[in-house]
């Protein structure tokens, strides 16, 4: 497959004025486009936040300039004791779909962590995590690692409150890659980091897998069955079920839409880094993946476009960004969903790691008028991601991305 063109041209430096740690979900709500960034809930390993938080303006130039205090905290449900149904861990909204043409009713995919002392083991529903040789995690070793989800959360009110309408996808404790095999600092696996796109009748959720697909155990752990299953990954909810999602979606098989919400898909093969080129299980922490996708539709190209970051060593550490096109209009016919070139590097940091790379709208006329946002761009957008290192720890954009639409006769 040929891959579509396009040209970074260096712009304005700009700094997002709030908190944000997952990627940049965006909507048109009554005529203003919205940010949903922030994160909300229990964390044992980081501490409990209340920072998922919105704001608006007339264009994205408008609300991505917005100041810490013109950002608006979301009202969302509490978590739930531990053991009891309900919400538990933290949640970022990670991608935004809008069921209605003001922009009201809204439903949010939000990625969600939980450790074995937040939703502890049951024996009865197969739900929770068991604290048995728990590896290490972000803060280092004795620091638990987080396990995560995925959820959807309701609005009726264009964003300003939510209801928790359940998880979409979840991988059990029996797939976790657990100590002294994982040393990676990151995960020990379930899905996560997701970006949702409507197609036609269904809402196709790209996302990172990340757990082991048989079921673990040291004496026969295997790093090639491992790697087999991970990273990108993309599974399906009709659009009819975003009100009652448990058990609703489908991952890909291989070669349909059929496995269910909690077993294990099939990743997109294109996406899989070789070993040759430093691909591997991800608990190995010295292997290289993909994760993090955030995809929309460009209507210049008549394309997908993916971008992505990558990891290439322990705690999430990958100082570049890649993209990614799929020429395939309708995702649900044959294997189109799985059709994406061969990824291309958009930006390389040496001594930073770069998280969250996400296109987003620019501040023109036609912007507004096509009401564009995260999953739906025209021929010019802004390129934004998280950048950490010893003199950073901000979401940025540098760089508008100009594309160009393939040439008459190429694939």
């Amino acid at each position: 497959m040929s891959d579509a063109p396009l040209t970074m041209i260096p712009a304005e430096r700009r700094e997002l004025g709030t908190f944000i740690d997952c990627n940049m979900a965006s909507t048109w709500v009554e005529g203003k486009l919205r940010l949903f960034p922030g994160k909300y809930g229990e964390d044992p390993l980081w501490g409990d936040y209340d920072e998922l938080k919105w704001a608006e303006g007339t264009n994205a130039l408008e609300v991505f300039a917005r100041r810490p205090e013109e950002y608006t905290r979301c009202v969302l449900p509490p978590n739930a004791p531990v053991g009891t149904p309900g919400l538990h861990g933290a949640v970022w909204f990670e991608s935004i779909y809008s069921a209605s043409a003001d922009g009201r009713k809204l439903f949010a995919l939000y990625h969600n962590e939980n450790y074995p002392s937040t939703l502890p083991y049951d024996e009865a529903s197969g739900v929770g995590y068991r604290d048995v040789d728990w590896p290490s995690g972000l803060h280092g070793d004795g620091s638990p690692q987080a396990v995560p989800r995925i959820g959807i959360m309701r609005s009726d009110d264009g964003g300003v409150s939510w209801t928790d309408r359940g998880i979409l996808m979840d991988d059990h404790d029996a797939h976790l890659v657990r100590a002294p095999i994982n040393v990676n600092y990151t995960f020990p696996g379930g899905v996560g980091d997701p970006c949702a796109v409507p197609c036609g009748d269904y809402l196709y959720v790209f996302h990172g897998q990340y757990g082991y697909p048989g079921v673990f155990d040291t004496a026969t752990y295997d790093p090639e069955v491992e790697a087999s299953a991970q990273c990108v990954s993309v599974a399906r909810v009709p659009l009819a079920d975003l009100d009652a999602p448990v058990g609703a979606a489908r991952r890909w098989d291989g070669e349909s839409f059929t496995v269910p919400a909690d077993k294990v898909g099939v990743p997109i093969k294109a996406l899989q880094i070789p070993h040759t080129d430093g691909g591997g299980p991800v608990s190995a922490g010295d292997k290289s993946f993909y994760w993090g996708p955030s995809v929309s539709w460009n209507e210049h190209l008549g394309a997908w476009v993916m971008v992505m970051a990558r990891v290439d060593a322990p705690f999430w550490v990958g100082d570049s960004l890649w993209y990614s096109i799929n020429r395939n209009a309708g995702l649900g016919e044959g294997d189109n969903s799985q059709e994406w070139s061969e990824p291309q590097l958009l930006v390389r940091r040496p001594g930073y790691t770069l998280w969250y790379p996400s296109l987003q709208p620019l501040g023109t006329e036609r912007d507004v008028e096509r009401r564009y946002n995260t999953t739906l761009l025209g021929a010019k957008a802004r390129l934004w991601f998280k950048q950490h290192g010893q003199d950073i720890d901000a979401y940025v954009s540098e760089y508008e991305i100009e594309f160009a639409p393939v040439a008459e006769g190429q694939a």
